[in-house]
């Protein structure tokens, strides 16, 4: 996961996202032949994937913690650029130049953000626009000031 980090860090999104789909256990069992060698859940990271060749291909040390927190991590943070800080949600993603987008949920005491990412040129990073409630939000990356208000709150981030 430290290299998917390292190139989304780089500003390599097409990289990022391919390592991110080789780890993600859910690729592993595509196939009735990737289920018969992965063996384990599909929907947990496991720890290791043996490479030793009587288990080539086989999950193991499922429901490890540490590697799902560590997956976590590199899907909310390296990719899709998604950190808090203090009461400051800042936005800065790192996607493959194939996504069109994505859409986050981000609850907030009794408020929710809803924050739309568009990808119109097909680029991997550089926000060039954002609003929240429609007023303008200045800087790079985009930050978003928390209120917990109760209320929805709706953004727009734009890539290019």
């Amino acid at each position: 996961m430290w290299s998917t980090l390292a190139f989304a860090l780089l500003g390599d999104g097409d990289r990022a996202g391919e390592l991110f789909s080789i780890l993600n256990p859910i690729n592993h069992s595509s196939t009735r032949a990737g289920i018969h060698r992965y063996k384990v859940e599909p929907y947990v990271v496991c720890a290791d994937v043996y490479s030793s060749p009587q288990h080539v291909g086989r999950g193991g040390w499922t429901w490890y913690t540490g590697s799902a927190g560590w997956m976590y991590r590199t899907a909310m943070e390296g990719i899709l650029g998604i950190h808090l800080r203090g009461r400051t949600l800042i936005i800065n993603p790192c996607i493959p130049r194939g996504w069109t987008g994505f859409e986050i949920t981000y609850k907030y005491g009794s408020s929710r953000y809803r924050i739309a990412v568009e990808n119109p040129r097909g680029v991997s990073v550089g926000v060039s626009h954002a609003t929240l409630d429609g007023r303008e939000l200045s800087g790079t990356p985009c930050e978003i000031r928390l209120v917990d208000d109760g209320t929805y709150h709706y953004g727009r981030v734009t890539l290019g």
